[in-house]
């Protein structure tokens, strides 16, 4: 099975970042989010990844191009370019890193990638999220469900307080960390994918979110895996902290990882 991972956007939320890298290549501890986000699929037998790149999709090539030469150590002799590698750090992943147009929309990078991604069932999410999902789990869930398509459905972080007023005093009466409860469950990626939702897909001006996905609802085939446990996407610098914080901890989505 194929990991597939959104990674062309131009990211302009993390515009301090993403100004002279894909949003997807800002790191977190050492290693880029699209790194971490590898991993994680990794972790449960999931080794082949197709990488949907479009704005400045360069770096994504020259990160797995320069993998070995970036991670080990090695000694070059330069009279005739020969390189003998010391401690070659491997992994057993195939990238595969397409350039899908810097305006492309996702529906569009999607199937762009078809003869790529093939006629198998699929993994899909996006380059820029970390979660402790059981991933092995989701894909078992989406096998029963019976749909085409299956969707995380997460609660995001609480970001700001939620306060009790009243009409007869300004005084707050309480205040609490914002939950589920005030926004309900949203999208957060980590999707499996029957390889037919491809051909939902009218062109390179579609957004997956939209059309591929309301047709899917319509239909009674997109099916909803609930993860309570951890979530993070990194959209802004404060989200990045975040992460940085959760790594500095023990990075809760790489708890499979061994």
């Amino acid at each position: 099975m194929k990991a597939v991972i959104f990674a062309g956007g131009f990211g302009t939320r993390l515009s301090e970042e993403t100004a002279l890298r894909p949003k997807p290549m800002v790191e977190i501890a050492d290693r880029p989010i699209l790194h971490h986000i590898m991993e994680m699929y990794a972790a449960h037998g999931i080794n082949e990844f197709v990488v949907l790149g479009g704005y400045k999709v360069g770096f994504i090539k020259d990160y797995f191009l320069n993998y070995h030469w970036r991670k080990s150590d090695f000694t070059i002799d330069l009279s005739n370019g020969e390189i003998l590698w010391s401690d070659k750090q491997a992994l057993p992943w195939k990238v595969t890193v397409l350039d899908t147009g810097v305006d492309t929309m996702t529906g569009g990078r999607l199937k762009r990638a078809r003869k790529v991604i093939g006629n198998e069932t699929f993994c899909l999410t996006y380059g820029d999220g970390v979660s402790d999902v059981d991933i092995t789990a989701l894909i078992e869930f989406h096998k029963a469900s019976g749909a085409r398509a299956t969707v995380t459905a997460v609660s995001p972080p609480g970001r700001f307080g939620v306060m009790g007023l009243s009409n007869d005093t300004p005084i707050v009466q309480s205040f609490r960390e914002k939950d589920s409860a005030d926004v309900g469950l949203i999208n957060g990626g980590f999707f499996v994918c029957e390889p037919d939702v491809i051909d939902l897909v009218d062109g390179d001006a579609t957004v997956w979110e939209q059309e591929p996905m309301n047709r899917l609802v319509e239909a009674g085939q997109l099916a909803a895996y609930r993860h309570a446990g951890f979530w993070q996407a990194m959209d802004t610098v404060r989200d990045r902290q975040v992460l940085e914080a959760a790594y500095a901890k023990g990075a809760p989505w790489l708890k499979h990882v061994k």
